[in-house]
Order: structure tokens, then C-alpha cells, then sequence
């Protein structure tokens, strides 16, 4: 019997590995979404200032332009923002699968029904699913971000 117990928790322990590796991205994704936030307060202060300048004396040629770059990255930004809420969905809806596989590895060997065997076999591939679809909003958010710093470069220049 005790033997069986511990097969049990080993299988059961499988997808907890990738529980593990869900919470890292997870953590970094929702580091990353901080920044974003953070990212777009500042543009919209920004944004606010120049316009409440602009009330009082006409904007000049940098400030219009300004203004104008600070609309557009506000505006690419909250694109970015919804990818990066997309990755962690799916970084949450994997973690969420890979907890249902862990259990019906449980469920299975106390009740071994070839259903249950294939439903856990499942959710374990819905899982690693989910988590590619958040590797890929992760990877697009960085190519966005990486738009996002042309402009600002390119506004130095």
C-alpha cells in the first residue's frame, strides 16, 4: 500500500513541474505588466501637461510633435498591454490545466478507467498548450516593445 502511495504522488508530481514553471513566467509577465502600467501613467502625465501648456500659449514645433509621440506610444502601449494580459491568462489557464491533470492522476488510481487515464493525458496537453500560447503573446508583446522604443529613439534624433 505504501508503494502505492508513492507512485500516486510521484505521477502526481509531473505536472507540478510545470505548475513551477508557469508561476516564473507568470511572475515575470506580471513584473512586466507593472512596468507597462507604470509606462503609460507617466506618457498620460505627460501627455496632460503639454496640453494644459498648450492652453495657455501655442504649443511650439517640438512640443506639437512631442505630443504628437507621446499619443501614438500611449496608443501602441495599450496594445502591448493587452498582450501581456493575454500571456497571463494563458499562463494562468495553463497552470490551471496542469492542476486538473495533477488530480485526475490521483482520481485514476483509485478509480482506473481508461476515460480517466485519457482526460488526465488531456488537460496535461491543454496545459502545455495554453503555456505556448502565452510563450507566443510574450514573444509579440516584446517585438511591440521594441516598436515602442524606435519611436522614442527615433524622437531623440
Amino acid at each position: 500500500m505504501e508503494s502505492i502511495i508513492v507512485t500516486i504522488i510521484q505521477a502526481m508530481l509531473a505536472p507540478a513541474v510545470m505548475i513551477s514553471a508557469c508561476g516564473l513566467l507568470l511572475l515575470g509577465t506580471n513584473n512586466k505588466y507593472a512596468l507597462i502600467v507604470n509606462r503609460i501613467r507617466l506618457l498620460d502625465e505627460e501627455k496632460r501637461k503639454l496640453k494644459i501648456a498648450g492652453k495657455t500659449e501655442p504649443l511650439t514645433e517640438d512640443q506639437l510633435h512631442r505630443l504628437w509621440n507621446v499619443e501614438l506610444q500611449i496608443e501602441k502601449i495599450s496594445f502591448r498591454i493587452k498582450l501581456v494580459q493575454n500571456a497571463v491568462f494563458s499562463y494562468t489557464l495553463g497552470v490551471i490545466f496542469f492542476i486538473a491533470a495533477s488530480l485526475i492522476i490521483g482520481i485514476q488510481y483509485f478509480i482506473p478507467t481508461s476515460f480517466i487515464t485519457g482526460l488526465s493525458g488531456l488537460a496535461f496537453l491543454v496545459g502545455m498548450l495554453s503555456v505556448m500560447v502565452g510563450v507566443l503573446f510574450a514573444a509579440r508583446e516584446v517585438r511591440k516593445g521594441y516598436e515602442i522604443i524606435q519611436l522614442e529613439i527615433t524622437e531623440i534624433e
